[in-house]
């Protein structure tokens, strides 16, 4: 099979940037190497970076140059095409896509976007370019506005127009769907098509990806923002020019909708923001300020003082009626520096095209290099196939609420937030996040919260626990958190972006306490390097474990390597490889090591071992030639929290291409995670993600 991939549209504003992103990450999933292509861009201004390129370039990593991801622009190619060079053009955008073909596994080609007034010309290019590069082609159809028939005419359009070129067609994705058309447009594609082994999805539309954002209108008109930066996500869903007296004003108020006003009508200002403290009225996105006229000095002061700046205010030169038809030209887009789009696109993808089917149409076979992104992309997908409730007791932090609209959106988990809902629900207006979909639970204005409060007065009491002191406990969203997973309420949590180490884990050991036959909690974690993932324990927690507590993280690390689909080859560090030094820190390892093979004589296991001999086959051959484990380890055991901990920044820091994920807490009876307190939103979702796949796991749900 071809190891590339052209998409092509039938007309504009397909959406075909979001379909993008969702064929990237199946890709990514099972290839080392992928490679993004435009053959004809678009900018809209001299010297800017075509959108699609940058996006899929800034959330995916994927190390290419930018320089290297197209041939030309489209004004460059109107040139050659009207100067009779059309084949100059078609070769120097072969020898483009080549030289980076020859770097990758497969290359992902995007085709020159629908201008309006020069469709022909543009599905023309597409189809020739699409030819030339003998690549086989998807189809994206916009089905906004548009009956079944006129879907089946546009795709079958496009299909005789790529047929006639000798293009391989491997299907098409009919995108913007109106959710009661759905069937009647697979169906009718499906019936009427001329592509009888082509694989057809449909896919609805979302408001969250076409409604545009705070951020997108100050990107097109260029608007500076006085106030409300931290809600530049807020989607706009319609206009309100404000030129009549509030009174009727605030008739035309409606959710979601950007009120647009001169900016010396201080008093449409003011109503405005009051509407967004008023239950009476819907939540509006912002406001915006014509005329180039900033409000006045008390007036500023008075939303300098107005807490959170519960909405948006921005400000443009032009006057109203000009801004207002620039504004009818505005549309969503998924911007690099937008996750919670990114997060929707990715989530309505996975929902609505059979990925597996799609895959095996794409990829000759699968690599057995995993990378950073293969990982991450794999830890949603599992989480995903059998849902866990997680809940966070950190509900009114920034960060995780922002993770927990990406986990919503790619429909990760189920999610509970704990805090004073009052303040989680400001908090989540003022980011311009969706939570509808978590639950927000007050913990002492729970109807759990008795019942809690006695289950660990009793289970505390011989320890002098008091009901006063009880309540107080439960009352605190780390402990309310760990009571309802130990209670069976939630499967997991994730908490420590705001409070210490200590205070997750503490009420773990007080109320879900450690495994049957363990004696400890340790911790681990996972190594993403650019072709493998390793298995590092315990960097976070056992200070200095004794060989029978080394053992026991050997074990309990080998079963967490096999839950994120690691092969457990374990490697018991110390500074001897086998008999080659002594002293009390080696016979510890020796002791361990003992310990382990009496207990699972399966499991590959070497030990003492040095860092070098057990990553290395170069130096293994040297020093260990006979084992099954050196030169080939995944899961390194260190003696000490010292070894461990700097070894694992270490080898982080080693290179920007290294994910580390955790620490992940093993050995309790539930999974309780702590995150760092300078964790990022990212890390917080795989950390949420890892917590509901070792849910799973504790199940005996097994893939």
């Amino acid at each position: 099979m071809s190891k590339s991939l052209y998409i092509t549209t039938t007309k504009s504003r397909s959406g075909k940037s979001s379909i993008v992103l969702g064929i990237m990450q199946l890709l990514l999933r099972d290839l080392h190497k992928v490679g993004f292509f435009r053959p004809v861009i678009n900018p809209t201004v001299p010297g800017q970076k075509d959108h699609d390129i940058d996006l899929v370039l800034s959330h995916f990593y994927l190390g290419l140059n930018y320089e290297d991801t197209y041939a030309y622009t489209l004004e460059e190619a109107k040139i050659l095409i009207q100067a009779g060079k059309q084949s100059e053009l078609l070769e120097n955008i072969l020898i483009k896509f080549k030289q980076l073909e020859e770097k990758c596994d497969f290359v992902l080609c995007e085709g020159t976007d629908f201008i309006a007034g020069n469709e022909a010309f543009t599905f023309e290019i597409n189809t020739d370019i699409a030819a030339y590069l003998n690549t086989p082609t998807l189809i994206i159809t916009n089905a906004r506005k548009t009956t079944p028939e006129e879907v089946v005419a546009l795709t079958e359009l496009a299909i005789e127009g790529l047929t006639e070129k000798g293009v391989d067609i491997i299907g098409t994705i009919v995108n913007r769907v109106d959710e009661e058309q759905r069937d009647n447009i697979l169906k009718a594609l499906k019936e009427n098509t001329s592509l009888p082994d082509g694989l057809f999805y449909v896919i609805p539309e979302d408001d969250n990806l076409v409604k545009p954002t705070i951020s997108d209108l100050q990107k097109f008109l260029g608007a500076e923002i006085l106030y409300g930066k931290q809600a530049t996500n807020k989607k706009i869903d319609g206009y309100v020019i404000a030129a009549m007296q509030i009174s009727n004003f605030l008739n035309y108020v409606k959710k979601d909708c950007l009120v647009v006003t001169s900016g010396d009508r201080e008093d449409i200002i003011l109503s405005t923001m009051a509407t967004k403290l008023s239950s009476s009225y819907p939540d509006i996105s912002g406001i915006l300020l014509t005329g180039g006229i900033s409000p006045s000095i008390n007036i500023q002061r008075l939303v300098q003082g107005w807490e959170g700046i519960p909405v948006p205010i921005l400000m443009v030169k032009e006057s109203t009626y000009p801004t207002i038809k620039a504004l009818s030209h505005l549309h969503g887009r998924i911007n690099p520096d937008n996750p919670a789009k990114i997060a929707s696109a990715l989530g309505t993808f996975e929902a609505n095209v059979k990925t597996s089917e799609l895959r095996d149409k794409l990829i000759k076979r699968k690599s057995n290099k995993v990378t950073p992104q293969m990982f991450e992309y794999n830890l949603i997908q599992k989480a995903r196939k059998n849902k866990q409730h997680i809940v966070l007791p950190e509900g009114v932090g920034e960060r995780i609420l922002n993770a927990a609209d990406i986990l919503l959106r790619r429909n990760v988990c189920e999610l509970t937030l704990l805090g004073k809902e009052n303040e989680i629900r400001t908090k989540i207006s003022q980011l311009g996040l969706d939570l509808t979909g978590a639950h927000i639970v007050q913990p002492d204005k729970s109807p759990l919260f008795p019942e809690y409060v006695e289950i660990f007065y009793n289970m505390r009491k011989k320890k002098g626990m008091t009901e006063d002191l009880a309540k107080d406990a439960m009352a605190d969203v780390t402990y309310f958190g760990t009571m309802m997973v130990h209670k069976g309420h939630a499967d997991g949590m994730v908490s420590g972006s705001i409070n210490t180490t200590a205070h997750t884990i503490r009420p773990a050991f007080q109320i879900i306490k450690t495994l049957p036959g363990s004696s400890i909690v340790s911790s681990v974690f996972l190594m993403c390097l650019k072709d493998r993932v390793l298995v590092f324990g315990d960097c976070a927690v056992n200070p200095n474990p004794t060989a029978e507590e080394l053992s026991e993280i050997a074990l309990v690390s080998a079963e967490t390597a096999k839950i994120f689909g690691v092969e457990p080859r374990v490697a018991l560090l110390s500074y001897s490889t086998g008999s080659s030094g002594k002293g009390a820190e080696v016979e510890k390892v020796i002791e361990a090591a003992r310990i382990v093979k009496e207990k699972n004589p399966d499991l590959l296991i070497e030990g003492p071992i040095q860092y070098d001999a057990a990553i290395d086959p170069i130096v293994a051959q040297t020093k260990l030639p006979d084992s099954e484990v050196a030169g080939r380890a995944t899961v390194f055991i260190f003696p000490d929290l010292n070894t461990g901990n700097n070894t694992y920044k270490a080898v982080q820091r080693a290179s920007s291409n290294i994910l580390a994920i955790g620490p992940i807490l093993q050995g309790l009876n539930k999974p309780v995670n702590d995150l760092s307190r300078g964790c990022t939103v990212p890390d917080i979702v795989n950390t949420v993600a890892i917590t509901a796949i070792q849910a799973q796991a504790g199940k005996g749900i097994v893939y």
